[in-house]
């Protein structure tokens, strides 16, 4: 009995500092100190999601564009020479290599290039550093009932939203986690930053004086990622207090010992938990998709394709929201994946239109900035509000359908399903329809 209370009184001595009284000072204790600082607490915080920023982003890029140049340099003009050679049909070999392939190889290659399904490995969480953080938060996350472990999966949606979802298993709270899963699209992923930057190129710098248009340009894209965050603590703020009401999980954090990372089970949790099964699923939309953009393009009703009644039977909708018919059809058809939205756009432009670039219809195209902006504008009929509203759009609008599919597993409710998918989108399509009313009337 004495060893017992000996041995309990030395660990408590060890691990207990009365007021007013030192610790003992350990290396444990002075990082402690150092990390769960009110400010220095929030650095180190900022310089992890920096660091996760730059791996989700410009990291993985390394080897995803030797994947993009392969699938769709060397394999796609591969598959065309040897559909040349047994003179198979040209339908066949538009509908599966420029359809199937091309469109299935495009949102992969595409995706692989901006790092969208190579989603940031977070080693700091394997040796704890990711804990004295999670000790800061702040009263806004607060206020608006957002678990702080939500804050970590809204990093991850900024990468890809199917494995920002993915992420918030982290998350005790059964309500906060389905929060944080029905607002991850306001985070936005890889396929919509280049959108966003072409559009407020080419657009908003253009119409700021020319030794500031790179400073407008930049700033217009940071200001819609800052409304997608806005929009995130609004509409949780709002389903907290509606649909999911409930009481805030208390917030309880264990400080485990200090460890080294775990480097090679973390790249194989990150690329198997995430990369490759979010990769398989859009895998799987992708496929179909590819088939009907190409017959949709192709196949003639009448005096006009499917996909140009599907245009003139938008185009009163879209030009309400300050868009057009096209915008809208190729977010319909392009839905596996945001990175083919422009690509689509410009093709059914072109084809539906002056064809001064030699578009071909069902095939993606992509072309510079200076031809974007000539074929937007003298071919489409684009401006500024149309830019400044498909950026909204395409924050706003509902999720691709591998993120609808992740979403669908996480939670296997059809109910949430649809609400993840209708959401952001009648915000988006009231947020647009706003924009293009006041501009009206302020014109």
């Amino acid at each position: 009995m004495e060893a017992i209370y000996s041995d309990a009184s030395q660990i408590a001595d060890a691990a207990v500092t009365q007021i007013g009284q030192k610790g003992s000072r350990t290396s444990d204790r002075a990082l402690d100190r150092a990390l769960t600082h009110p400010i220095g607490g929030f650095l180190v915080m900022a310089l992890m999601f920096f660091v996760i920023f730059w791996i989700t982003i410009t990291g993985a890029n390394i080897p995803s564009r030797l994947l993009s140049d392969l699938l769709l340099g060397t394999v796609y003009q591969g598959l065309h020479s040897l559909a040349v050679s047994p003179s198979a049909p040209a339908w066949l070999s538009g509908l599966l290599i420029d359809g199937v392939y091309g469109y299935r190889l495009g949102i992969v290659g595409d995706a692989a290039a901006d790092g969208h399904f190579l989603p940031a490995v977070h080693p700091a969480g394997r040796f704890r550093l990711s804990a004295p953080g999670g000790l800061q938060p702040g009263p806004t996350v607060c206020r608006c009932r957002r678990a702080w472990q939500a804050v970590a999966s809204m990093m991850m949606g900024f990468g890809c939203n199917a494995a920002g979802v993915t992420a918030a298993r982290i998350i005790d709270s059964p309500r906060e986690r389905l929060i944080a899963m029905l607002t991850n699209n306001f985070s936005i992923c890889n396929g919509r930053w280049p959108t966003l930057i072409l559009m407020g190129t080419i657009f908003i710098g253009a119409a700021a004086p020319p030794a500031l248009a790179s400073l407008v340009a930049a700033l217009s894209v940071v200001a819609v990622a800052g409304l997608g965050i806005l929009m995130t603590l609004l509409v949780s703020w709002g389903l907290s207090h509606t649909w999911l009401k409930g009481e805030t999980s208390v917030f309880s954090l264990e400080l485990p010992p200090y460890r080294p990372p775990q480097i090679l089970r973390t790249l194989y949790t990150s690329m198997v938990d995430r990369t490759i099964i979010v990769l398989w699923r859009a895998l799987l939309m992708a496929a179909p998709a590819g088939a009907v953009i190409w017959l949709t393009s192709n196949i003639t009703l009448g005096d006009a394709t499917i996909a140009g009644h599907m245009v003139n039977l938008l185009n009163p909708i879209g030009l309400l929201l300050g868009l057009n018919g096209i915008i809208l059809t190729a977010y319909i058809i392009a839905i596996p994946a945001n990175e083919i939205v422009i690509p689509t756009v410009l093709m059914l432009t072109l084809t539906l239109g002056r064809n001064i670039a030699g578009a071909q219809s069902g095939v993606m195209l992509e072309l510079d900035n200076s031809q974007v902006y000539t074929v937007l504008t003298q071919v489409g009929g684009w401006t500024l509000l149309t830019a400044v509203n498909l950026m909204l759009f395409s924050l706003l609008h509902n999720p691709c359908s591998t993120t609808l599919l992740t979403i669908w597993h996480e939670t296997k409710n059809l109910k949430w399903t649809v609400v993840a998918a209708l959401l952001p989108l009648s915000i988006g399509v009231a947020v647009t329809f706003m924009t293009a009313f006041l501009t009206k009337i302020l014109a």
